[in-house]
């Protein structure tokens, strides 16, 4: 599996990303040869990215999952996870196998790439289907630092663009470009996603709450190629700055077109899913 706005500015925020957009080192080098368009550029990059990710028809992976407090207490589950390509977006089911309280809860999300998302949970505990509105997808996933809204595919065109700069990310370059939600429940303002110039993969991304604030940042490391064309990554850490909670994704035994249906991705499959 894999998973996996910018509403009114301050002044001095507007400043600095005015500053951080006009005076970065590839923007000023790009502008000997000509203007650049920002939006342009973001938009080439995200869709670049984007198509690393998809093509694969369907998947299946096995998810480890560790929630961990500001103290360092530790809480892991583990999941299976599928995914199909559809005419429109993608599905995805998520099934928590452990620990044994949560063993069947399960998470069917429906992605667009464009109009609204669908997810419901099924809680097996009182066999019931819950459907997740739209004012709650930017809820915290069963207790995790990752938002409902984090688990859908975030598709390009969900989002508008801006290229800000290109950095040095590790032992890596990185295109960054600030991103919005185009949904007006998303809880972010807007996000920062860094991509690396080699594989045009996303390997670190910024989230701020509605008022501006930095909120959490995801990184994504060890990835590896499959079948020669399908790149995924061994772990994510997603961490909350402001509540000091983490949350780890360890993905392994990814497979791929190993023959899944839309009829694995229903209702009555997410219930069956136990």
């Amino acid at each position: 599996m894999r998973m996996i706005g910018f509403p009114a500015v301050r002044v001095a925020g507007f400043c600095l990303t005015l500053l951080a957009v006009f005076l970065s080192p590839a923007l000023v080098a790009a502008e000997k040869s000509g203007p650049v368009d920002v939006v342009a550029r973001g938009l080439e990059i995200m869709r670049a990215a984007d198509a690393r990710l998809h093509g694969y028809t369907d998947q299946q992976v096995s998810l480890e999952m560790t929630l961990i407090s500001p103290s360092g207490g530790k809480a892991s589950r583990a999941l299976r996870v599928q995914s199909i390509e559809t005419p429109d977006g993608e599905r995805t089911l998520m099934v928590f196998e452990t620990p044994r309280d949560l063993s069947g809860t399960a998470l069917l999300s429906n992605n667009r790439r464009s109009g609204a998302d669908e997810q419901w949970l099924y809680l097996p505990a009182i066999k019931r289907v819950k459907q997740i509105g739209a004012r709650n997808k930017s809820g915290p996933f069963m207790g995790s630092e990752f938002a409902y809204e984090d688990i859908v595919t975030p598709f390009v065109e969900k989002y508008s663009y801006q290229y800000l700069e290109q950095t040095p990310c590790g032992e890596l370059t990185c295109d960054v470009i600030e991103r919005k939600p185009k949904d007006e429940f998303s809880g972010y303002s807007f996000q920062k996603v860094w991509i690396d110039t080699t594989h045009q993969l996303v390997r670190r991304i910024e989230y701020y709450d509605r008022k501006q604030t930095l909120l959490k940042t995801c990184t994504a490391s060890g990835f590896s190629e499959y079948q020669s064309k399908y790149w995924r990554p061994a772990e994510m850490l997603m961490e909350n700055h402001q509540s000091g909670k983490k949350t780890v994704l360890r993905w392994a035994d990814y497979r791929f077109e190993s023959g899944l249906s839309e009829q694995d991705f229903t209702q009555n499959a997410l219930m069956r899913s136990r």
